[in-house]
């Protein structure tokens, strides 16, 4: 896949002479402020004996050895001088080099997101899948606060009498930027000689999730601030190499992600710049709350104007904005796209292997985020399996039991890989647990298949051939904004996928129903119409529901279409899915209108749509 050519916009212009010059100048300086920042260099050598990643004292707790940054003068300065709050763990004994696995932390998190006083974590998320698991396992790990989060230049006391943090602002996971700190930090280690440089593996959840997919995808490569790629080498000059991945809950293309148009299909490998061809509808609720929690999380976004690459207020507005689609608009999408993602960077041979984990609930970063990376890497040959459930983000319940066996997938995968021990998943496989309710009843399964295609083998089909419409005026607003993932988020633990309201057909949207014989669904609907629509920036909002006999129905899934200005013929879309199990009797109801705001945005402009010969199509084991 390449990420050049975009619609005739230029990518990763090189910055100005003058802009270099200044950020080597500060970057020297940091380096040269003592009294501020440690810099690695021979400071940092490990003696003879004990460990001492970055010259930083370890002490053995928890059955492992700790080796934290404690203070901000023991910073450790990136590659380009921006100071990061690193800590390693280490196995109880020995001098190295270790495997090393890297665990990213969330939006909003800090390195201390995956740091637990026990392998147990917190029994959930964590469970066996965090820094002293891993240690106790054999590894060095790494965990890190990402530049603009935490003491790495996020909260105002780690920016005060710091230079350097003047440039430390948060890049949205730029792959020039956070992707490469994490790959300057492991060089360090490196050269210490503490780590492999050629048994690495990287995890995180979320933001995390996204940079391990985008770190997966550079391999043994660097992108340079101006858009080239280089070999990935140590200070000292040796060869780097990600060998494994887990991302979590993970985007792997962040345009889609953000402003989906409905375009990907889960049989097909996404062809480049699909996701923004055309731009798609945002998911307002989340991109105005992840903003938002940016702000009160600690992040340091770059003052307005002071970078155009990295100017994520600026880019809020343009978003939230939304229609008409402008120049600028179109240049912050093919910006996320080439910079900020996995999917789109030039591959480098065979790719690395994955084991991708996302949520049938997750209505932030879907189910296709991990099969858009999956379909792309068994395309080509690579090692890729996928494990999902009701996790992720909100209104996922992230139940215990699913979450525990996946997690312990992982470490054998990790294992294989990096350990040469152990049984991984099998390439291509998929492990799946269900939605159950109430919330507190475990997931159901595992429902396991070879590969994609064969999880779910049989189909149930509905529809009607008549013709039915909706305008952009859309049905209940009380309705859209319950069942709005951040509001539930805000008011349930973990999210409410089981929440329910009064039965009732919506006016002003095109409603299809069949009875249930008793199935599980198992994966993405597929929905196939003639559309025939009048006016600009339409958008079909599809929800999915289990109408049971008490009549309340519930929510089981979602998803958007844009259409094209007045744009007629045949369509193909798909919702986010789910693994569900419809009892017998139950009635399965689909609604697709034209609002479903505050969760999708809401258009700018009126638009009618008029939808006949539709048939939606539901994958079931």
């Amino acid at each position: 896949m390449s990420g050049n050519g975009h619609r005739g916009v230029a990518i990763g212009r090189p910055r100005t002479a003058l802009g270099r010059i200044a950020a080597l100048a500060l970057a020297l300086a940091s380096i040269s402020l003592p009294t501020l920042l440690a810099p690695p260099g021979a400071a940092a050598r490990r003696p003879q004996g004990e460990p001492a990643p970055f010259g930083h004292a370890c002490k053995a707790q928890d059955g492992v050895r700790f080796c934290p940054t404690e203070g901000l003068s023991q910073r450790i300065p990136s590659f380009d001088g921006v100071p990061l709050d690193v800590d390693v763990t280490l196995p109880a004994t020995g001098a190295g080099p270790f495997p090393v696995i890297v665990m990213l932390h969330g939006w909003g998190g800090s390195k201390s997101s995956f740091e637990a006083q026990s392998a147990a974590g917190n029994g959930n998320e964590t469970f066996d899948y965090n820094n002293v698991y891993f240690a106790e396992h054999g590894y060095a790990v790494v965990n890190y606060s990402a530049r603009g989060w935490g003491d790495s230049c996020g909260s105002e006391e780690s920016r005060k009498e710091t230079p350097a943090c003047e440039e430390g602002f948060l890049r949205l996971a730029d792959q020039r930027y956070e992707a490469r700190d994490t790959q300057y930090v492991l060089g360090l280690l490196v050269d210490e000689g503490l780590v492999k440089p050629k048994r690495i593996g990287v995890t995180g959840i979320s933001y995390g999730g996204g940079q391990s997919i985008e770190l997966a995808y550079l391999k043994n490569r660097i992108r340079l601030p101006g858009g080239e790629y280089a070999a990935w080498k140590s200070p000292e000059g040796k060869s780097m190499e990600i060998k494994a991945a887990y991302p979590r809950w993970p985007w792997s293309d962040l345009v889609d992600a953000l402003e989906p148009n409905g375009r990907f299909l889960d049989s097909e490998v996404a062809p480049a710049g699909q996701s923004y061809e055309p731009l798609g509808v945002e998911i307002q609720s989340y991109v105005t709350g992840l903003y938002a929690d940016g702000i009160a999380g600690g992040g340091y976004y770059a003052p307005t104007g002071k970078d155009p690459e990295a100017d994520l207020t600026k880019w809020f507005a343009a978003v939230n904005a939304g229609e008409p689609v402008t120049p600028e608009d179109e240049e912050i999408a093919n910006q996320i796209y080439d910079f900020h993602q996995g999917y789109g960077i030039t591959p480098s041979g065979k790719p690395v292997p994955m084991l991708l984990e996302s949520g049938w609930t997750d209505d932030l970063f879907p189910v296709e985020q991990s099969l858009r990376a999956y379909n792309q890497v068994r395309a080509e040959g690579g090692y890729a399996a996928l494990m999902m459930g009701d996790l992720g983000h909100g209104p996922a319940s992230n139940k215990q039991n699913s979450d525990r066996v996946f997690n312990e997938e992982a470490a054998a995968f990790f294992a294989s890989r990096l350990q040469h021990a152990g049984r991984p998943p099998k390439n291509g496989s998929v492990t799946a647990y269900t939605q159950t309710c109430p919330k507190s009843s475990p997931a159901e399964g595992p429902f396991t298949a070879k590969r994609w295609s064969a999880l779910a083998p049989h189909t149930v089909t509905f529809g009607s051939a008549a013709v039915q419409s909706f305008t952009s005026a859309g049905a209940s607003p009380t309705i859209a904004t319950e069942f709005d993932p951040i509001a539930e988020t805000e008011t349930e633990s973990g999210g409410n996928v089981c929440k329910e309201a009064t039965a009732a057909m919506e006016p002003d949207t095109a409603t299809y129903t069949t009875t249930s014989q008793g199935f599980t669904l198992m994966g993405l609907p597929t929905i196939t119409a003639t559309v025939s629509a009048v006016g600009p920036y339409g958008q079909i909002d599809g929800r999915l529901w289990d109408v049971l006999p008490s009549g309340q129905e519930r929510l089981i899934s979602r998803g958007v279409y844009r259409l094209e200005e007045n744009q007629s013929g045949p369509i193909t879309f798909q919702l986010h899915g789910n693994g569900y199990q419809f009892a017998a009797g139950d009635t399965v109801k689909l609604e697709l209108l034209g609002r479903d705001a505050p969760y999708y945005r809401a258009g700018n402009a009126p638009f009618t749509v008029q939808l006949s010969n539709l048939s939606v199509s539901l994958p079931t084991t």
